[in-house]
């Protein structure tokens, strides 16, 4: 029964010792957790705090982007609105501009519409031949509208001293019109040969009216082609053509010039005639020389007869002064001697 009373003392021992371990690993525990769950929510502070300073930098951020962008936003607005203002302005410039264009279209159409008329494209190619020859040579070296004896007329007759040269401007456009207007390669050779066929025609025409050396000309005469392109057109000669203008023209002595090669021969002239002006004067020069020298041996031959003259006088002269000497001599003599009788 001790035994039984003494197991049980020892059981029950054993059971409050066990509660009692039980108990402190319980309590040490509990004080862990709770040190645990501090430390937790100290680094969860940590991480809220981080957390709101994070969205703090972000909203001062997003708030200096956000002024950023607004600033930009303005810029972008004025920079629109002074660049769409320029464009308005360029716009009305440019409607002015197409306004202008459109009524220079009209005057050009209008000059077409003029120039339509032969007899006008002539007198264009007349005012150029004039304006040519009033740019470059003296107004009394060329004459407008000369009449030969028979009453032909030529556009101009260049004039030199000995002799002078016939200039035709009645070139016949018509012809090389219709080759540029021409839509096919057949139209456009036949037209050609048309006016190829006009081009011989009026070289010979000048031939025969202007080439006149019996009335001061010389023995050719000029054609005047008052455009580059038509005077390339005029004296080319195209592969399978068997009609030669250069040569034509030049069996006949007329000259086809375009013009700038006008413009070449014209200063040629000028220059030719600024020799003859410089020659002229040198000739007039030696004649005044001439005068001046014949004028100065008169000079010499009256200087001659003055020095002379001026030396009788004054021979005559010292004759004289020793005569009245000689005359004063004497009456201061007379003078003295009723004093010496005295």
């Amino acid at each position: 029964m001790e035994l039984i009373l003494v197991a049980a003392g020892l059981v029950l021992i054993l059971v409050v010792v066990g509660l009692l371990v039980w108990l402190l690993v319980a309590g040490f525990a509990g004080r862990r957790e709770s040190a645990g769950q501090a430390g937790a929510i100290a680094l969860l502070a940590q991480q809220l705090e981080a957390v709101r300073a994070a969205q703090d930098k972000t909203s001062e951020n997003l708030q200096k982007s956000l002024q950023l962008g607004q600033s930009t936003l303005t810029e972008s607005v004025q920079s629109s609105q002074k660049v769409l203002s320029q464009l308005n302005t360029q716009i009305g410039e440019l409607q002015g501009t197409n306004r202008q264009m459109l009524l220079l279209g009209t005057e050009v159409r209008r000059l077409q519409d003029i120039l339509a008329s032969p007899k006008l494209r002539g007198q264009m190619g007349e005012w150029s031949l004039e304006h040519l020859l009033s740019q470059v040579l003296p107004k009394d070296s060329y004459e407008l509208q000369y009449t030969f004896r028979d009453g032909k007329m030529v556009d101009a007759l260049i004039k030199m001293a000995d002799y002078c040269v016939p200039v035709d401007a009645k070139f016949p456009l018509p012809g090389f019109e219709a080759v540029v207007k021409a839509e096919t390669d057949e139209e456009k050779i036949k037209l050609r040969k048309q006016f190829l066929k006009d081009v011989t025609a009026h070289i010979d025409k000048i031939a025969s009216d202007y080439i006149r050396p019996a009335e001061g000309t010389l023995d050719f005469a000029l054609m005047y082609i008052p455009a580059e392109n038509v005077y390339y057109e005029t004296i080319v000669k195209y592969t399978g053509e068997t009609q030669d203008i250069s040569q034509h023209a030049l069996d006949k002595k007329v000259i086809p010039v375009s013009p700038n090669l006008l413009y070449a021969y014209l200063m040629t002239v000028a220059m030719g005639l600024h020799g003859l002006q410089i020659e002229k004067q040198a000739a007039e020069i030696r004649q005044n020389l001439k005068r001046l020298n014949a004028s100065f041996a008169d000079f010499g031959t009256s200087w001659e007869i003055l020095g002379r003259h001026l030396r009788n006088a004054y021979g005559q002269y010292d004759e004289g002064q020793k005569k009245l000497d000689r005359f004063g001599l004497q009456l201061t003599q007379i003078q003295g001697e009723p004093e010496e009788k005295t």
